[in-house]
């Protein structure tokens, strides 16, 4: 025969209120604690933890969603095409730190990607549905119309990367974090000069990207008179690069050194430079920027470059926005981190 039956359901879920008696903190103090909110005292926090994970309870959403008005979910936005951000190790380093920030926050990641102008219209819609708390935007170009959309929209945001020249009004106005990049190009020129070379060409990045721009910009402060010759545009590509580094060959024969704006570039300078006989470093000294370890670890020889922590650049960003959503903060907030000479074999 069958046993005796109980109204009670075997699998009720555990509310917030079994949280709080399990922890001996008021309901409200739970809340704040399960919603990663500030201002309470550390050892209270343990304690809600503790009964979470004691008695499985996991938030209602939407319940929550209700409540606080927040999604739980932040839209990362790059201006880059597809083929790009998959083939790019720089992309999927910064996308690596802003998830695992927003994992430490029990925040989801909406990737969105602009390439045109089906994608803008469609990420536009997006943002005014609402269905998320803020965006992370980086790879932003000249002339953008994605900074104006948050505006309107008034969606908190963090970009990364510098978002506009020195005195432009929208840099005074929206939190960002980024590297020193002048400040590495000038650490990877001084280098090439205390080697000797003197002949020292750049290959830089696309002028419409504030990256770029602060790189030319290093170079030029340490060869203030330096031939406008012995710098070509790439796009941070190694084709860019392999291109960039044929036409300075073509221009200036006897360069000796070459500074890459990233380690993209610099490893298709340094294919063409092996196609034209020149030895690396002997002929050639060459520097990248970035320090991908995927690029810069595989050429032969290993590049030497200025490091930048991408992944620490993107749970930074992740930072930045958190405190904003969580306790209103309001402000630049910029961060600059700073870069390092990593020396190996290519100078």
């Amino acid at each position: 025969m069958p046993g005796p039956t109980s109204d009670a359901p075997h699998d009720a879920r555990p509310t917030l209120e079994a949280v709080a008696a399990r922890a001996g903190v008021s309901r409200a103090t739970a809340s704040r604690v399960v919603r990663g909110g500030a201002g309470v005292r550390q050892a209270l926090v343990d304690q809600v933890r503790k009964a979470v994970e004691e008695l499985g309870y996991i938030p209602n959403h939407a319940a929550r969603t209700l409540v606080t008005r927040r999604n739980g979910a932040v839209a990362v936005i790059i201006d880059e095409p597809e083929a790009r951000i998959f083939s790019d190790p720089f992309f999927s380093q910064h996308i690596r730190g802003i998830s695992r920030e927003l994992g430490v926050h029990d925040a989801q990641l909406v990737l969105l990607l602009v390439e045109g102008s089906g994608d803008f219209e469609r990420v536009t819609r997006y943002l005014a549905g609402g269905h998320v708390d803020g965006v992370l935007a980086f790879s932003l170009h000249t002339g953008d119309q994605l900074p104006a959309v948050i505006r309107r929209f008034r969606v908190p945001t963090v970009y990364g990367g510098r978002p506009g020249r020195p005195g432009a009004a929208c840099e005074l106005a929206v939190p960002y974090v980024d590297c020193d990049n002048r400040g590495g190009a000038r650490e990877a020129v001084r280098h090439l000069v205390s080697l000797g070379r003197r002949n020292i060409a750049h290959i830089a990045g696309p002028r419409d990207q504030t990256s770029a721009l602060d790189r030319i910009d290093g170079y030029a402060d340490v060869l203030p008179d330096g031939d406008p010759a012995l710098i070509a545009d790439g796009d941070f590509t190694p084709e860019g690069g392999a291109r960039a580094m044929a036409e300075l060959l073509e221009r200036r024969p006897d360069l000796d050194a070459v500074f890459a704006a990233n380690d993209l570039m610099a490893s298709g300078a340094l294919r063409v430079l092996r196609e034209h006989g020149r030895r690396v470093p002997h002929d050639v000294a060459l520097v990248g920027f970035d320090d991908m370890e995927s690029v810069a670890e595989a050429t032969d020889p290993p590049l030497t470059t200025i490091r930048q922590d991408v992944v620490g650049m993107g749970r930074l960003m992740v930072r930045l926005l958190m405190e904003r959503l969580n306790d209103g903060v309001s402000g630049p907030g910029s961060v600059i981190t700073p870069t390092e000479l990593v020396r190996r074999a290519s100078a």
